[in-house]
């Protein structure tokens, strides 16, 4: 009789401990990008497979990664990051090398959705955007975001050295696909500068992607750079927001699993899960990213395909962030934004 505390004891922390292993961290950028995973991947996850979901919000903070891996005290499982920290993080060992044959068929995703670290999650694009109630002649062009004489008012951009300088060139006429091959030069990064400082008393800086509808929305900007869901999110609120694809930017956030987790195997099934066709068609209906499940395409409809970077109408003029440009020169140009931006 004395034994049986101990034994419901020991039986209560086994259940427990299985439980601890059911329960993973799932990390991501929150906003209408994380309430949009949590109806498509997060709620259907639980309920097929009984695990629990926690998810955390972060503003893609490597270090914290960086420092949870060193400290051999992983608490995240599965992580959303952006391309350049992806191919970073694989480099230095932050990141589990995924095991495909556990996820699908990489010939169904998008080619730069495929990393031995990562798998693309969506993708999304860096646009140009505008107050359909206040401009009735939308502009075409990067030049058009340029002439504020055409159409008089502020400039929202983000604050930092990328899709900036690849937005002046191309305002400077560059053509999309010679973008990065010009900025690679000296006279390329010089050319940008410039043109970027003829804008400069006009620009209004944004950190945070929920900033530039909302400068829009109060009349603080006429036009303003923004990620595309941001303004899909603002219509869906009733907005008369509008969009110009132009010379949009479009790039890729991954799925990664940091280095030393204790949840691996569920980690990889929701990983699995979240990468489905049937699942990214339906993240896709709820904000305008793109699948990188090429499968995913063929399940929407005419208006929902409209409002994606990847389809043919909106990505025939865009340009895919160079990650390799921004690993090799990042640093030294974001330096000299920030310098520039101080002068």
């Amino acid at each position: 009789m004395k034994l049986k505390p101990i034994v419901v004891a020991a039986t209560l922390l086994a259940s427990l401990a299985a439980h601890a292993q059911n329960q993973i961290t799932v990390v991501n950028f929150g906003g209408a990008n994380g309430n949009a995973q949590k109806k498509a991947y997060v709620e259907p996850f639980e309920k097929a497979t009984g695990n629990k979901i926690v998810s955390v919000e972060y503003n893609g903070e490597q270090a914290k990664i960086k420092a949870m891996v060193e400290a051999k005290n992983v608490t995240w499982d599965v992580v959303e990051v952006e391309s350049p920290d992806v191919t970073r993080g694989c480099d230095e060992g932050l990141f589990e090398k995924l095991d495909y044959s556990k996820i699908g068929n990489k010939a169904d995703f998008s080619p730069a959705a495929v990393h031995e670290c990562g798998i693309g999650v969506f993708i999304w694009s860096t646009v140009m955007a505008y107050n359909a109630d206040k401009i009735k002649t939308p502009p075409v062009t990067w030049a058009d975001f340029w002439d504020t004489k055409k159409i008089p008012g502020k400039r929202g951009m983000r604050k930092g050295a990328r899709y900036n300088l690849e937005f002046a060139l191309m305002a400077d006429g560059v053509a999309a696909q010679d973008v990065y091959k010009v900025l690679a030069t000296k006279d390329g990064a010089e050319r940008a500068f410039k043109k970027m400082t003829e804008l400069k008393p006009n620009i209004q800086w944004w950190e945070a992607g929920a900033q530039p509808p909302q400068f829009l929305v109060a009349g603080d900007v006429a036009l303003t750079t923004v990620y595309n869901g941001r303004i899909d999110a603002a219509q869906r609120e009733g907005k008369n927001l509008g969009i110009t694809w132009t010379g949009g930017i479009y790039d890729l956030d991954y799925w990664v699993m940091p280095k030393g987790g204790k949840n691996r195997d569920v980690a990889l099934k929701y990983i699995a899960m979240a990468s489905g066709a049937n699942e990214q068609a339906e993240y896709a209906k709820l904000i305008s990213y793109g699948p990188t499940n090429t499968k995913a395409l063929a399940k929407l409809d005419a208006k929902t395909l409209a409002l994606l970077p990847t389809s043919p109408a909106n990505s025939k003029t865009a340009l895919q962030f160079n990650v390799g440009f921004w690993a090799d020169q990042g640093e030294a140009l974001e330096k000299r934004f920030a310098a520039w931006a101080a002068q």
